[in-house]
């Protein structure tokens, strides 16, 4: 089960690393410069640092450098790869998201294999928390901005576009007000669901039908119709893995 613990808080670290302790004008900066990026090299510190201090193992700075490196590889191409070719098209644009979060998890999942076969997994101080519960933790970090930039990456894969108005600041405010009421309501959906409390999601779900908008703002009611869904979606099936898990 160790190895299962190491690798759930290299979890946590990568979390933190790609979505908390950076911000959209990073990941367009980086996206947009690739190797150029001066940020690109302040996230993968960020990244080695949180790497190995989640580790709580001393001898795991190697692989926290090699996941640094491999992470500063994949980060540098992800621009190119989105721009490659195959006839007219750019296949790999829409799915470069989930490319790029894949990789990252794959290199993760590789480097705990091998630590775990060439060193004795053993933490520099024990942690007075359980598997089961590091879980919970990496399933509610995740259901905070990851899931918000994933809800944005499906509306921009599906060019769904808010156009409401010509007010940009509106549009603006109301992503702004978006994320923090999916926050919320994935945070009170898990912990719910983690409690057992099933009938009690379905008053969040029917405190959005007090959202009306007027006739002309159907765009608007299709976007929070559509990111309502999603949200619960990704809430409730984060706490169907954790309680399916078996992880104690």
């Amino acid at each position: 089960m160790e190895f299962v613990r190491l690798f759930i808080l290299q979890l946590i670290a990568h979390l933190l690393a790609d979505f908390f302790f950076q911000n959209d004008i990073w990941s367009r900066h980086k996206r947009m410069h690739g190797f150029r990026s001066k940020v690109l090299y302040w996230h993968i510190l960020i990244t080695f640092l949180l790497s190995w201090g989640f580790s709580f193992r001393l001898s795991f700075i190697s692989f926290s450098l090699i996941i640094a490196i491999l992470h500063f590889l994949v980060d540098g191409f992800k621009g190119r790869i989105g721009e490659i070719k195959i006839g007219k098209k750019r296949p790999f644009r829409k799915s470069l998201f989930l490319i790029d979060q894949c990789t990252h998890i794959l290199i993760i999942a590789i480097a705990v294999f091998l630590f775990r076969n060439m060193f004795e997994i053993k933490q520099l101080w024990s942690l007075p928390v359980t598997n089961h519960r590091l879980l919970v933790i990496l399933g509610y970090l995740f259901c905070l901005k990851p899931s918000n930039v994933i809800i944005k990456e499906v509306f921009t894969v599906n060019n769904f576009k808010l156009t409401v108005n010509s007010n940009k600041k509106s549009d603006s405010e109301l992503l702004d007000a978006g994320s923090l009421i999916g926050n919320i309501e994935r945070f009170l959906t898990l912990s719910l669901l983690l409690m057992g409390q099933y009938g009690a999601i379905g008053f969040i779900l029917a405190g959005k039908s007090i959202l009306r908008y007027e006739g002309q703002k159907t765009a608007k009611t299709e976007y929070v119709l559509i990111g309502t869904l999603l949200s619960f979606g990704i809430a409730i099936t984060t706490g169907i893995l954790i309680l399916k898990s078996g992880i104690n």
